[in-house]
């Protein structure tokens, strides 16, 4: 611990390793052009002329990618700044080539709009300019759906599955891509422990499909919806989401949203046998709890709408899964309930799912810091010779983690207020703005009015899609990755 401190302290002295990050966003351009392949095999079975899109966006992206690779820096250590630079530019990278096959196909004839399509594809957010879903060929369909998975755990979380990485903290990587406020090791090597969560991530797809099979649903419909699923992104491939299937398809989906909303590590946990210690985590407790009042009140809330109390949890449970675990898929037009249920919708949107998962949102863990720092201050005040200590799981949050929390909170306020503000140039009624940035920078999807799930963003200018883009990558990127790219101190040369 101390000597990755050290490491990343260092880090702030050191020139800028641009050969790293270079060799880095080459890896990352590489692997997009092969994980094209799938949508460029579901144009083939298809017979759709749009594959050609796929093959030369994959030309383009071995033609960055591959002379970035070619060499490998003599000076393979990266620190802090290099980490969350990188991060920033891969995922900046990525989004721009993954949007060229919509773009070249002609199925999104704005170039803008397909930069929006595509990273709100990868940052796993669902938000849509499509007016019609079902009009894009199979393989586009595919591909905006399976940006949702590869972007749900971290396409740099699986680079340090597979590339061997020395030097430096490789830890710097995935802190910067993994969200919550703080990222530990399952396993004391990085790139295991990557392997792990990927692992993890599979099998929990692979059952999801297969349960979606059984249910009777197509199996291009099982993969785009599993893969939507599991990154808690909420691409759907039907104009009305997930509302034209079954119920029963409708449970499993909300089953498995809540499922990928949960902190990976407790699978860990639960995988190697310590199932007494994944049941006391806190986060978790309190996510389900969130979970558990919010399906009970709005489903008092609305049974007059269903006049059945089955259908009525049903629904609410969808809603509130989709909500909170910030996937976006819908089954009604929950624009349509009463104030309440929509505000508690709204309140969701915020809270976001739990540290260490595929959802986005501010994280259940950091509103626990927050809340029991601030009943630590009162406390404090009420006893100010006693020495109290933020705790959660028995074990004292550090002050580092703390001070972050609180430096997020205050960079996520800010960021917020200024889009508002920034969108506002389009005149939209304000509840519109609002949750327009709640569910772009929250990674959910869908809003309230204009932009409800009856909706989409297609009613936005060019300048207002560029700012709810860049917050869609702040938010999944939790803010600071791309906040440093605009810092100059990051650039110079010390």
């Amino acid at each position: 611990m101390l000597e990755e401190m050290a490491v990343c302290r260092s880090g702030m002295e050191e020139t800028m390793n641009y050969s790293i990050i270079g060799y880095i966003i080459g890896w990352v351009l590489n692997l997009e052009a092969g994980l094209m392949v799938p949508a460029l095999v579901t144009a083939l079975i298809y017979r759709e002329k749009a594959g050609w899109a796929f093959l030369l966006a994959m030309l383009l992206c071995l033609l960055i990618g591959l002379p970035l690779t070619v060499r490998k820096p003599k000076n393979r250590i990266f620190y802090t700044k290099e980490g969350f630079v990188t991060v920033a530019l891969c995922w900046i990278a990525m989004s721009i080539m993954g949007a060229l096959p919509f773009w070249f196909s002609g199925e999104i004839p704005s170039l803008i709009d397909a930069i929006f399509e595509t990273v709100s594809g990868f940052t796993t957010t669902g938000a849509s300019i499509l007016n019609d879903v079902e009009a894009l060929s199979k393989c586009m369909l595919f591909w905006r759906s399976f940006t949702h998975w590869v972007g749900g755990m971290g396409v740099l979380v699986f680079l340090l599955a597979v590339l061997p990485m020395v030097g430096g903290s490789q830890m710097n990587l995935m802190k910067a891509e993994s969200p919550g406020p703080t990222v530990s090791r399952l396993v004391p090597k990085v790139k295991s422990t990557a392997k792990i969560l990927y692992e993890i991530y599979i099998g929990m797809t692979v059952l999801e499909i297969i349960l979606l099979l059984l249910g009777g649903m197509p199996v291009f419909d099982a993969l785009t919806t599993a893969f939507g699923t599991a990154g808690t992104g909420g691409f759907g491939i039907k104009n009305d989401s997930i509302a034209g299937y079954s119920v029963y398809i409708q449970v499993v989906v909300t089953i498995f949203m809540i499922l990928f909303g949960v902190n990976f590590n407790i699978y860990y946990l639960i995988l190697i046998g310590k199932i007494r210690q994944s049941t006391k985590n806190e986060e978790v407790r309190w996510y389900f709890g969130i979970i558990g009042a919010a399906i009970l009140l709005i489903t008092f809330d609305i049974y007059h709408l269903y006049g059945s109390v089955g259908k009525a949890v049903q629904q609410s449970a969808f809603q509130v899964a989709t909500i909170i675990t910030t996937t976006g898929y819908s089954t009604t037009d929950f624009n349509l309930w009463p104030q309440a249920s929509r505000t508690i919708l709204v309140i969701l949107m915020f809270v976001g799912a739990c540290a260490g998962s595929t959802g986005g949102g501010i994280k259940v863990s950091r509103l626990l810091i927050l809340f029991k720092t601030v009943k630590k201050e009162l406390h404090q005040f009420l006893h100010p010779r006693n020495v109290t200590k933020v705790k959660i799981d028995g074990k004292t949050v550090e002050h580092e983690v703390v001070r972050q929390t609180n430096v997020f909170l205050v960079a996520y306020v800010m960021i917020f207020a200024i889009s508002v503000l920034l969108i506002s140039i389009d005149e939209k009624d304000l509840i519109t703005n609002f949750t327009a940035v709640a569910a772009t920078f929250n990674n959910i999807g869908p809003g309230l009015e204009l932009v409800g799930p009856a909706s989409n963003f297609s009613i936005f200018s060019n300048p207002v899609k560029m700012v709810l883009t860049f917050d869609m990558l702040a938010g999944r990127l939790e803010i600071f990755p791309m906040l440093l790219l605009f810092v100059r101190d990051t650039w110079r040369k010390f």
